[in-house]
């Protein structure tokens, strides 16, 4: 059975699918939008990677419709991948 990520270890990824999301919604000319989820978002980030962080991310994937197909969510937060069996 393999270990959860830590929440440092997710933000990473949790910042590149908020940094995705913005890229869409300065495609749909939502600019102004994206502009502040990408200033929420390096708030965020910048600061300590820790729970608190992974949350916050998490939470505005969801506030603003995160489209992203590999993070799927659950009612306790990101759904651990597991690898495929090929």
């Amino acid at each position: 059975m393999m270990e959860p990520k830590s929440a440092s270890e997710e933000l990473p990824a949790l910042y590149r699918a908020v940094l995705d999301r913005v890229a869409e919604l300065e495609g749909a000319r939502e600019r102004d939008l994206a502009n502040r989820v990408r200033a929420d978002a390096i708030h965020i980030y910048s600061r300590a990677w820790d729970e608190r962080a992974r949350r916050e991310l998490l939470a505005l994937l969801r506030r603003n419709g995160s489209s992203e197909p590999g993070l799927p969510v659950t009612g306790r937060g990101l759904r651990r991948r597991t690898p495929s069996a090929a």
